[in-house]
This record gives structure tokens, C-alpha cells and sequence, in this order.
């Protein structure tokens, strides 16, 4: 999968240093992989949900989400979030 961008993944561990294993595991887990659904998504990833077209990712033991757009037929994602458990519980990504 293509993920556009990984910037956001390596500004966030910047801020929350504790982030960086989990997100950089993420990240290489999702460029290998080649899903074409949700549910194959699912295999790897069991815990991550679905909101309408948006996909959320918990990270590093559900502290963090990772909120992405995921086009499956062109194999890339695109993170558009990544936030605290606090911050995602606000809603203002939905916006």
C-alpha cells in the first residue's frame, strides 16, 4: 500500500515520542501489505474500525488512533489524522 504521508507519522512521534514503535510498526505492516477490503484489513489489523468511509487505527495499545481514507482498488491510504485517545473522543476529526 502507498501511504500518503508518512510526514504525519514522523510530526506525531515527534510530539509523543512513545508513538514512535507503534506508528513505525504500523507503517511497515501497511507498505507490505496489498488489502483490496476492510475485511482483509481486519485479518491484520482486528481491532481497527470503520466510520462511514474512514478507517481508525488504534495505536500503541489503543493511546493513540490513526484515522485514515483508504482507497483499496489504487492500494493507498491516506492518513488524515493521528491523534491522542482524548483528542479522538472530542470528535473534531468528523468535521
Amino acid at each position: 500500500m502507498h501511504i500518503i504521508t508518512r510526514k504525519r507519522l514522523l510530526e506525531f512521534s515527534k510530539k509523543h515520542p512513545d508513538s514512535i514503535e507503534s506508528l513505525d510498526r504500523w507503517y511497515r505492516i501497511v507498505k507490505q501489505s496489498n488489502y483490496n477490503s476492510f475485511a482483509e484489513l481486519r485479518k491484520t489489523f482486528p481491532k481497527a474500525d470503520q466510520v462511514g468511509k474512514i478507517t481508525v487505527f488504534d495505536i500503541g495499545g489503543n493511546k493513540y488512533r490513526l484515522i485514515a481514507y483508504i482507497v483499496y482498488p489504487a492500494k493507498r491510504i491516506y492518513i488524515r489524522h493521528i491523534l491522542t485517545h482524548p483528542e479522538y473522543d472530542k470528535g473534531k476529526w468528523k468535521e
